[in-house]
């Protein structure tokens, strides 16, 4: 599992939880929500974690033009830097894109991603939009909003994305997947998304989930703890 950062506190964390748990890989970042904050001094910090041996990706970064809880020229500066930071240290990225396609796809024309690639986190846009995406390098990643009975725009993108450029993930604690909509949301739950996704693109959810799995470790370039059985 990845436990993903948003700010300086949360990514240090969730170093610490990946050195405590072998299942437990690390990405660090600033979100948009705290771009405010993205300074010289903040950079540095965000450099120094990216060489743990444990943080495997930069993000969650990018664009959010739904709460603007950081002005938007703060949010569009940090996400900049930060993508040149993931192509320095050869990170893929977590991009968070809510309401900000046109700035989000425009920034990434004109920075790029790096030879790491990224993902489209918790995607929410248009089929255009995903297919430009995917020509920068990036994976689009469903969550649980692709179980919702409202879901018919992201379940239609959801076909047209060819299976090896899809993630699925839970965006813990939020967006509980149908029928635990409105709990708290888990990893235990991916499951469902990864179900939703097998009946929209006509597959078992074995194929699914072995072909997800791999886009995973493939991206993130994951050395998977195995877990040992009595078969010989």
């Amino acid at each position: 599992m990845m436990v993903v950062g948003y700010d300086l506190p949360s990514s240090i964390r969730a170093i610490e939880l990946a050195h405590a748990y072998d299942i437990l890989w690390a990405s660090v970042g600033i979100h948009p929500h705290d771009a405010k904050n993205w300074d010289p001094e903040v950079r540095r910090e965000i450099e120094l974690l990216l060489k743990d041996s444990k943080v495997m990706a930069l993000g969650e970064i990018g664009l959010d033009y739904h709460y603007d809880y950081s002005p938007r020229d703060d949010q569009r500066r940090a996400f900049r830097e930060q993508l040149e930071l993931a192509d320095e240290y050869r990170k893929p990225v977590i991009i968070h894109n809510r309401e900000a396609h046109g700035d989000t796809l425009q920034i990434l024309s004109e920075v790029g991603v790096g030879e790491a690639g990224g993902v489209m986190h918790c995607f929410s846009g248009s089929k255009e939009t995903a297919a430009a995406c995917i020509k920068q390098g990036l994976y689009i990643s469903f969550a649980g909003p692709l179980t919702f009975k409202n879901a018919k725009n992201l379940a239609e993108v959801a076909v047209e994305v060819p299976l090896d450029r899809i993630l699925i993930e839970t965006d813990a604690p939020y967006l509980t997947p149908h029928p635990f909509r409105g709990e708290r949301n888990h990893p235990g739950l991916v499951p469902l998304v990864g179900q939703k996704l097998a009946e929209l693109k006509n597959e078992t959810v074995e194929a699914v989930m072995e072909i997800t799995s791999r886009n995973s470790r493939n991206l993130f370039k994951l050395d998977v703890v195995e877990c040992e059985t009595d078969e010989k």
